[in-house]
């Protein structure tokens, strides 16, 4: 005899494979990269309206990653991403605006900016000379509108101002509940944010480190702002930044008390709060937005429950320095997206969907880490300001610079797949081959690719077993990095690559790692 939930499910016959909570770029990215793959997706997302002045500059602005720019590169949306090409660092300090050769600011960590000048890109082997930017500015907004747009091209169904208010799964499906509305699929994954509500009723443990400090971002009014220095401010009790006039961020080391009180945020408290960290007596008019944020750092001890995942803040969140919060879950939905997808075609090999978790889940705990020794020096205390002047000194440096870059930006991103190659678990060059044709242009559709430099007949025989699930892509690049033949996952990462003669036993054991043959 069915269950109720049984019965649910059969009767809407799974209308959707996918349901996604939340439309923020984790989860509209997420949707895209599965309705490229033929799967149906509902989001379901709780705000009515998905303008917000806090998605907007300056509260809104992001530096994506070169992981990100791949990403959406690799799937035709970077070229729609317009506003990097007309701002510049909101955050930069009066000195990084100069202009000065080489001392273009390009990044900070825990305040201490790094310059372009100090970057040394060819510590980065890998890195061809074509690649996409290491870094650019963009906002949450402009974001959300190119992928919402790149999302309802695919199909994916949309629903605004519904919460999920529970859920339900058993082995055929989810049923999810919105007041009085359920909708059925065969998966759901919870791309709700911080406060996800997804976790919530699915029993996930969130584990981590509580607070040192609650943030600010606001929109003030300042009667007296040259009371206030330009650029970003260390003092004795916080950090405060006016990054454009009007606009101050404030970090104030009260342990998250104020964020987690939930007490209204009012002119004369974040007035109190900025002559606190300040030293100053700057008086504020008026206060037009504020909302605050804090360190806190957690994450999912398992990114899956049966049948639901978790993706981008739902399953870890930390404090928002250097932005790397959006790369990170922009790269939860790259990595899921095509393995879920080949689940739900029944063409994914035992244990794809584990993978998730186990590749994912390292390079959270990762920026985790990043995270907490960022705060770790941004204290006043005597031991914290030590090794902010120690950090200080070594970012100075070239190799310093070009290491804080190369882990801000992602460029140092792996994924422990084995294999003898170096390049292997590895986001794969942009090979560009004698035609012109780049081999990020070429994954515009999702699928793997059997890159072959030396047209091995073998190599496109091989191909040929997966069928619509790998291209085989054959003739010589204009540089090959000594590489002579390498096996790409649909998400831009190197499965196995060889220099010389191709070990056919290697390869087609990891082809049926990722793959299913016909």
């Amino acid at each position: 005899m069915k269950t109720t939930l049984e019965n649910k499910i059969s009767e809407q016959n799974h209308s959707y494979h996918v349901i996604i909570s939340g439309a923020g770029p984790v989860g509209l990215f997420l949707a895209c990269e599965l309705a490229l793959a033929k799967c149906s997706v509902l989001i379901l997302e709780k705000a009515g309206n998905p303008h917000s002045l806090l998605k907007q500059l300056p509260f809104g602005i992001r530096g994506l990653s070169a992981l990100t720019i791949e990403a959406f590169y690799r799937r035709g949306l970077f070229d729609e991403l317009e506003i990097h090409k007309r701002i510049k660092n909101p955050h930069a300090t009066p000195e990084a605006g100069q202009e000065q050769p080489g001392r273009r600011q390009i990044g900070h960590f825990a305040g201490i900016p790094f310059y372009e000048g100090n970057i040394d890109t060819s510590q980065w082997k890998y890195r061809l000379s074509n690649s996409t930017p290491n870094s650019i500015l963009s906002e949450m907004e402009e974001v959300e509108t190119v992928l919402t747009r790149r999302a309802i091209s695919l199909g994916v169904e949309i629903r605004r101002g519904l919460t999920i208010t529970g859920f339900q799964q058993n082995n055929e499906g989810v049923t999810v509940q919105s007041g009085d509305q359920s909708f059925a699929g065969k998966w759901l994954v919870g791309c709700d944010g911080s406060r996800s509500v997804v976790r919530k009723e699915g029993g996930f443990v969130f584990a981590g480190t509580e607070p040192e400090f609650t943030g600010y971002s606001t929109r003030v009014d300042i009667a007296d702002p040259e009371k206030l220095s330009p650029g970003r401010n260390v003092t004795s009790t916080g950090m405060y930044l006016q990054s454009q006039p009007g606009f101050v961020i404030i970090q104030d080391f009260d342990a998250g008390a104020f964020h987690h009180s939930e007490k209204p945020i009012t002119r004369e408290h974040v007035q109190e709060v900025l002559r606190r960290v300040s030293n100053t007596d700057v008086t504020i008019t008026a206060l037009h937005v504020a909302t605050t944020w804090t360190d806190r750092a957690r994450q999912a001890t398992t990114y899956r429950n049966g049948r639901v995942f978790l993706a981008g803040d739902a399953a870890h969140i930390h404090a928002p320095l250097g932005g790397q919060g959006l790369n990170l879950g922009l790269g939860d939905a790259m990595n899921l997206g095509w393995k879920l997808a080949a689940t739900i075609q029944e063409k994914a090999p035992e244990g794809l969907l584990d993978s998730y978790f186990t590749e994912r889940y390292p390079i959270g705990a990762e920026v985790l880490d990043w995270s907490r020794a960022q705060v770790a020096i941004m204290g006043s205390a005597p031991h914290a300001r030590s090794l902010n002047a120690i950090m200080r000194d070594l970012i100075n440096t070239r190799d310093g610079a070009t290491y804080i870059a190369g882990r801000v930006w992602g460029i140092f991103t792996h994924y422990d797949l084995g294999g003898n190659h170096p390049l292997v678990g590895y986001s794969v060059p942009n090979f560009e081959m004698e035609d012109g044709t780049a081999i990020g242009e070429l994954m515009h559709g999702g699928q793997g690719i059997l890159l072959d430099f030396d047209g091995n007949d073998s190599l496109n025989t091989l191909a040929g077993e997966y069928g619509e699930q790998m291209k085989y892509i054959s003739g010589s690049a204009k540089d090959q990095l000594g590489v002579s033949a390498a096996l790409i996952r649909p998400d831009g990462i190197i499965a196995w690559a060889a220099d010389k003669d191709p070990d056919f036993s290697e390869l087609q054991k990891a082809a049926d790692r990722w793959f299913v043959s016909n």
